[in-house]
């Protein structure tokens, strides 16, 4: 009996590793293709051009479907500077120039596999975007040592919030759909044919409304906000979650899939799905610096 226990363990292991390796495969896809556009961003390209730039390189290595498609915002509008309306969200003309800041944020589907990151720089030298991506991550450790502890992930936003207005800047994920800094993300069925309406992919919100009518029933949100509804500790599963601060008119912020699991080892409970990625890299850079 304890033999066929451990051997029932051990698949579920290998089953959930093969699970990752997916998400964590498509998740460096995206990062690759922001990393590949950013390096042929030149003065003029336009926000709509940068957006298509992403979406080709991506087909062209496979994907056809998507959580989202592919955003770039330039300038002031990387700290979304008086944005009102989720329209102001989709890319514009806003053309790019020396020294401005740039986000390419993009949710590709890929062999059943999602991710949503997010990918911040600027064409030429901007120290305002650099020390703002420096202070990021203190972030990303706050987040995981309060997902560790289990704390209510609305607990765990004001805690952000309040790490960001100490370092004197200003939450910027505030201006996103109910104020969120993460949300689930889960597997999508491959189809030969994958719709999107108002730029997100209808697979993958048919997925999200389904989590958010069992979340509903449960107690619990697929949306992480400063939000009742999101007054509850972390549910198991893989969560994309990008904080996003600003400093009078220039945005920074990543994106990654955070795991968390129910189990009571505090550091298998909770941990990033990768550390290789280039946010992590630049901050490994710095430090050896």
């Amino acid at each position: 009996m304890a033999g066929d226990t451990r051997q029932r363990t051990k698949r579920r292991t290998t089953e959930l590793s093969a699970e990752l390796r997916g998400f964590k495969e498509v998740q460096r896809l995206s990062y690759e293709c922001a990393e590949a556009v950013a390096a042929q961003l030149r003065p003029g390209v336009t926000e709509r051009e940068a957006a298509r730039m992403q979406r080709d390189w991506l087909r062209e290595r496979g994907v056809r479907d998507w959580f989202h498609m592919p955003f770039a915002w330039f300038g002031d509008r990387t700290a979304f500077t008086g944005f009102k309306i989720p329209l102001q969200f989709f890319p514009t003309n806003r053309a790019l120039e020396p020294g401005m800041p740039f986000i390419l944020d993009m949710a590709p589907v890929y062999k059943g596999h999602t991710a949503d990151i997010g990918y911040s720089g600027s064409l030429g030298l901007n120290p305002v975007q650099d020390r703002l991506m420096s202070d990021l991550q203190a972030h990303r450790a706050l987040i995981l040592d309060q997902v560790r502890e289990r704390r209510s992930l609305r607990d765990i936003y004001e805690e952000v919030e309040r790490l960001m207005i100490g370092q004197g800047y200003t939450n910027r994920h505030r201006a996103y759909p109910f104020g969120v800094i993460a949300h689930k993300i889960d597997r999508v069925k491959e189809r030969s044919w994958a719709p999107t309406a108002f730029g997100f992919g209808t697979q993958a919100l048919k997925g999200l409304a389904s989590d958010a009518l069992r979340g509903h029933r449960e107690g619990w949100s697929p949306l992480w906000s400063p939000y009742r509804f999101s007054d509850h500790p972390p549910q198991p599963g893989l969560w994309a979650v990008e904080p996003h601060l600003g400093f009078r008119g220039t945005g920074a912020k990543f994106e990654e899939i955070l795991v968390v699991t129910d189990s009571r080892d505090p550091e298998e409970s909770a941990y990033w799905l990768d550390d290789d990625l280039p946010h992590v890299r630049r901050w490994a850079e710095e430090k050896a610096a």
